[in-house]
């Protein structure tokens, strides 16, 4: 990142403490289940991670090692995601571990 990509006028970066304003352009429906939520969640990592290993293939040094930490990161997240959706179908399984 340069800094060139930093935006001073970013309303986070001058108060981070403060929440996001509310972005309409992307809303979630207050309403959706929980599994339904992690399932785009889980299809949305697994997105991120395919996008990441065509990009790192692509690139070489140190933005390749860069793009595979981003990408390694979306597995991991995709996996505890995808327990999590185990866990809600099987709640007693869950409580055994």
């Amino acid at each position: 990142m340069d800094s060139s990509s930093f935006d001073s006028n970013n309303p986070r970066l001058r108060h981070p403490g403060q929440p996001d304003p509310i972005s309409h352009v992307f809303t979630i429906l207050p309403d959706i289940d929980t599994a339904t939520l992690l399932s785009h969640a889980c299809e949305t990592l697994a997105s991120l991670n395919v996008l990441t290993t065509d990009l790192a293939c692509e690139l070489s040094g140190a933005q390749r090692s860069l793009t595979l930490s981003i990408q390694q990161l979306a597995v991991v997240g995709e996996l505890l995601v995808n327990r999590a959706l185990d866990n809600l179908d099987s709640p007693a399984t869950a409580t055994q571990h």
